[in-house]
């Protein structure tokens, strides 16, 4: 039986916890990458669908919430964000299409890129996604 495909505020709440591995992968969070997160919420998720919070905001603003409270509480444990994410995504694999795949990648590399470029932990944890991603559900 084939799942249906339908974004929920967990999916974006995981989404805001991958992307703050990969600006914390480094053990720094640099404004410059929160900005790039903002940036591509605007320009590109809001467009992924109609889904809303409970305030009528649309639901990809998740990402940008669970960012800024990981940042803000410090909590520079990228590994765990990370872990927590591939547990989400592994139980929800359905959800990843081939496009959302695309843009979670195109996003996770643009946040490394923003600030001086990608260093050494930033480009492993990437690799890590790529090859996470490229799996499929079986």
């Amino acid at each position: 039986m084939k799942k249906k495909k339908k974004l929920t505020h967990n999916f974006y709440q995981n989404l805001g916890k991958l992307f703050y591995a990969i600006a914390a992968a480094d053990n720094n969070v640099a404004p410059l990458e929160v900005e790039t997160l903002k940036q591509i919420v605007k320009l590109d998720w809001l467009k992924v669908d109609c889904l809303e919070d409970e305030f009528g905001s649309d639901a990809a603003y998740q990402m940008e919430f669970v960012f800024d409270l990981l940042h803000r509480e410090n909590n520079l444990d990228a590994e765990n964000c990370y872990s927590d994410f591939i547990h989400y995504k592994n139980e929800q694999n359905h959800l990843f299409t081939e496009a959302i795949k695309q843009l979670i990648l195109q996003t996770a590399n643009a946040i490394a890129n923003s600030f001086a470029g990608k260093n050494k932990s930033e480009l492993i944890l990437l690799a890590k996604l790529e090859i996470e991603l490229k799996k499929t559900d079986i």
